[in-house]
Order: C-alpha cells, then structure tokens, then sequence
C-alpha cells in the first residue's frame, strides 16, 4: 500500500500558468505514493476555527477591496473553492495521519489567515481547522506545529497564543513578510542571505525545543520558498540544504513517535523546475523516512 497524497489541482482546473510545475511533481512522485483529489472542506468544519461572522461574510457576501488587498490576490468564486480544497486536502491528511501515523497534502499550509480575516494568500487557515477538528473527535494530546515555511505563520500563531495545549513554531526569514509578526510559543527569526549551514545550526535546537512538548499530533509546513533565489523569500538554502531540513523535522518525528502532517506551504522560486525538485524532495523523503515506521513496518 502506497499513502495518498492530495491535491487541489485534481480536483479543480489547473490555475494559469501551474501545469508545467504540476507536471513535473506528479512524474517526481510517481510510484512513491498516490495522487488524491483533496476533498473541499465543509463550512460547519471551517466553524470549529474560524468565527462565524467571517465564514458568513466570505461566503455570502465576498471580500471588500481592502480585505482583498490584504489577502493579496483577487477573490472570486474560483479563489473561495481552491482554499476550500486546500483546506479539505488537510483534513484529509489528518485523517491519514490518525490512523496510519502520516498524511500527505500536496497543498495546504495557509498560515497567514487569522479567526476573522484573510491575509496573505491565506483566506482560512487549514491547519488551525485540522487542530479544530481532530479535537472534536477526540483527540486529547498534545499538538505541534512546525512552520518552516520562509514567513513567520502570524495568523496560525495568533490562533493558538494561550492554548498550551498546542506548542507553534515558526522558522522565517526575519525582514520578510508579515511586517507585524505575531507571538509563536518559539520563533526562530533568521538574517537575509541565510545559508544551509546557518539554518541548520539554528534549526536544530529549534526542534529540540519544540519537541520537548511531547506531541501526539504534528504538522509541518514544508514551505519551499526558503530556496535561493525564491521571489517572494529572502533566505538561501540549496535544494540539498531543504533535504536536510525536512530530514530533522523527520528523524525528530520518528523519535517522538507522533503522527505527522506535511503541507506544502509556499514556493515562488521562477525555475519551476528547482521548485518542483524541492517539492518533490520533501514528500519522497517524509514516505521514505517515515511510512513503514508509521504502519509498523
């Protein structure tokens, strides 16, 4: 049995210009594991996070020119049903997660939007409803999240500051956006320019930190915009760099023995092919890593 890994992109049509990086992650996965269409997120799902005068907003009446210029891209009913799937790829996951120790969301990982507002690409925030939901059904222990992603996950933070029962971590480019940084319970802000070795050394007690909460539950946002040269990041990590990132979070899940769930995060780097590589990386090395530790192989 191979695990499943979903995706928006099967099950909407492909946005402009996204065929070409599509492509070359489905021909790097082949044979790892088994592209799903992500399902779209029900509304009472989004209602265990997010508060239901913003859900109502959104979904009845659309957002206003300055809460679409805060959320960076223009809203329309294509924009609301692909944060739907992206989100319902997530709690897809986590249903793989739960009962086979990992879950897979080619997507995901939009960690700037906040309990009532959308920000940064982000118009619900998948993780925090994933949170929501594995706690209505009756998960008691205790949650981390990992964000590496190359901007600090302000709107994830926000959700859980006073929660101790959910440990966030955020790895970011220290000058990058958001310019208004919220509080994680640790926030690692790194130096423009950062390189492998730099991150690596600040990433690793980071984790050590972090895992020391003793989590039952993980999720980690794989952001690929970390890489040199990325458009919209300002640190400089190699692709072998990124591997040996996501091999810590990795070896560090195994140790702890908590069920993991990756999504994807951002990735703006203009050589598709660069960024379809690291995508790629990321999912081949978390089945390889961790799928037959995880079903008790």
């Amino acid at each position: 049995m191979k695990p499943r890994a979903y995706s928006a992109a099967l099950s909407l049509p492909l946005a402009p210009g996204f065929a070409p990086l599509w492509n070359a992650m489905r021909e790097g996965l082949e044979g790892v594991l088994e592209p799903h269409p992500a399902p779209a997120v029900l509304r009472e799902e989004l209602a265990l996070a997010h508060r239901e005068a913003y859900l109502h907003h959104v979904f009845n009446d659309g957002l206003t020119r300055a809460e679409t210029l805060r959320l960076g891209r223009p809203f329309g009913p294509e924009t609301l049903q692909r944060a739907l799937h992206s989100a319902g790829g997530t709690l897809a996951a986590l249903e793989d997660a739960l009962r086979w120790g990992l879950g897979l969301n080619l997507g995901g990982g939009t960690h700037h939007a906040y309990p009532a507002r959308a920000e940064g690409y982000s118009l619900f925030n998948d993780v925090a409803v994933a949170v929501a939901k594995a706690r209505a059904e009756g998960l008691r222990g205790r949650v981390l999240v990992v964000d590496l992603d190359v901007h600090q996950g302000n709107g994830t933070a926000a959700f859980f500051q006073g929660d101790p029962t959910v440990f966030t971590l955020s790895v970011h480019a220290q000058h990058n956006y958001p310019q208004r940084k919220e509080q994680s319970d640790l926030d690692v802000a790194l130096p423009d320019g950062t390189g492998d070795a730099e991150y690596l050394a600040a990433l690793e007690p980071a984790l050590e930190h972090a895992f020391a909460s003793r989590p039952e539950l993980v999720f980690f946002n794989a952001g690929a915009d970390v890489l040199a040269g990325d458009r919209l990041g300002r640190l400089a990590l190699s692709l072998e760099g990124l591997a040996e990132r996501d091999r810590r979070v990795y070896r560090r899940v195994r140790e702890s023995a908590a069920a993991l769930v990756v999504v994807g995060g951002g990735g703006y780097h203009p050589n598709l092919r660069l960024l379809a590589a690291a995508r790629v990386q990321t999912y081949r090395l978390a089945v390889a890593e961790l799928w037959s530790v995880a079903r008790g192989g």
